[in-house]
């Protein structure tokens, strides 16, 4: 959680993103570039001045960079001679770079590295506990010369990008939710990265119809055929109704994209259906909502 040591209120121009590796830097840069932020990762520090060149230029036709997120980090080799230095020079040509500081508990950290498999950069062959406890050392200075400290050992990515988006974004707001319903048929195994799964194998099944088996979800013979059974109205309008209801959550996590499963048997007649239904309604609500259909042609 931030720091209540110095925080700035609304956007700046230039920040500096560093702290401890793992500690969630990479999340803040995409955070940062959904808000419109030039974003440089690993930039060296001695091309801090000339970056900063390009957000104050010569001459009334050169364009400047609106507002930059750079990225420095300790696999820089001057990074700890230099940084401070150079940050005090870009406060006289009245940048005022606002310093970001991410650290994380050791406990995080360590269990972060373990599920990724990455070597930590201060790795010196004494094992990842020390290189943490190495890494924060050597950071303690620039720590304390940094404008706000978020330590996210209890954020989640997405926490994490809601809490950047609202204290940097110009307009309060993030960008907007998309979403996509996907049909699948569950024979064929579920599909991955699904926020949210519904299954629709109770409706009836225009399979067992010698006239429709060869049908899709998308004809019309099957859309009129399902539509003339209560049980279908039925479950679209409350999965609709649920949909409303939790869509607005997922958008004030900040979340950019959600996927909706929706499953039947083979995945060619009932989800194809629903799926499409289900888009159409929510599109009159003014969700940006698409569908798709995994399964529907096998």
């Amino acid at each position: 959680m931030p720091s209540k040591k110095k925080q700035p209120e609304g956007p700046a121009r230039l920040v500096i993103i560093t702290g401890l590796s793992g500690s969630g830097m990479s999340s803040a840069t995409n955070a940062f570039e959904d808000l419109g932020y030039f974003c440089v990762d690993n930039l060296p520090v001695t091309m801090l001045p000339t970056f900063a060149r390009l957000l104050q230029p010569d001459g009334e036709s050169a364009k400047a960079i609106e507002k930059a997120a750079l990225v420095i980090n300790i696999r820089e080799r001057h990074f700890l001679e230099d940084i401070l230095k150079e940050i005090e020079r870009l406060r006289k040509k009245s940048l005022n770079p606002l310093i970001l500081f991410f650290e994380a508990s050791d406990e995080v950290l360590q269990r972060r590295f373990s599920e990724t498999r990455r070597p930590h950069p201060a790795d010196t062959g004494k094992g990842l506990r020390a290189s943490i406890k190495a890494e924060r050392a050597a950071l303690d200075h620039l720590r304390s010369k940094a404008d706000l400290i978020i330590d996210t050992s209890d954020l989640t990515v997405h926490s994490l990008r809601r809490m950047l988006l609202e204290r940097f974004s110009e307009k309060k707001a993030s960008a907007p939710l998309k979403i996509q319903i996907l049909s699948f048929g569950h024979k064929y195994g579920s599909p991955r990265d699904v926020d949210l799964m519904f299954d629709v194998r109770h409706l009836p099944n225009p399979y067992f119809e010698p006239s429709l088996r060869e049908l899709t979800g998308e004809d019309r013979a099957i859309v009129k055929y399902l539509n003339h059974e209560k049980d279908v109205a039925e479950t679209v309008d409350r999965f609709h109704d649920l949909l409303r209801y939790l869509l607005p959550f997922y958008a004030r996590e900040g979340k950019s994209y959600l996927t909706v499963g929706i499953g039947c048997t083979g995945g060619r007649h009932r989800s194809v259906m629903v799926a499409n239904a289900l888009r159409k309604l929510l599109k009159k609500d003014g969700f940006a909502v698409s569908a798709a259909h995994r399964d529907m042609q096998k």
